[in-house]
């Protein structure tokens, strides 16, 4: 069993900038993929950026240039900063990876962390 615990998230102005982790633990032989999707009320979950454990980035278009994905492969802790912080970025955030155990490979949510974006 994998759990990834997330934090980071909280109220910020419109511009600013948050930095959030996400932490796993648990019984595993590897991860894989590390990334953060998020879900804004009345909106399906989308995909906020991916890193794969040699370091290659993915981004939706809509946080290309203000959002910025790193991991540390030692902590199996993923991390995203996010600046230019819009409303539209609130949202709850949330931490996936793939991790292989010993019956296979998986994904793994965590719990979700609140970001809101308001003057």
């Amino acid at each position: 069993q994998v759990q990834l615990v997330e934090s980071g998230g909280g109220l910020v102005q419109p511009g600013g900038s948050l930095r959030l982790s996400c932490a796993a633990s648990g019984s595993y032989n590897s991860i894989d993929l590390m990334g953060w999707y998020r879900q804004a009320p009345g909106k399906q979950r989308e995909l906020v950026a991916t890193i794969t454990a040699r370091g290659k980035t993915n981004y939706a278009g809509s946080v290309k240039e203000r959002f910025t994905i790193s991991r540390d492969n030692a902590r199996n802790t993923v991390y995203l900063q996010l600046s230019s912080l819009k409303p539209e970025d609130t949202a709850i955030y949330y931490c996936n990876t793939i991790a292989y155990t010993t019956v296979g490979g998986r994904h793994y949510w965590g719990q979700g962390t609140q970001v809101t974006v308001s003057s």
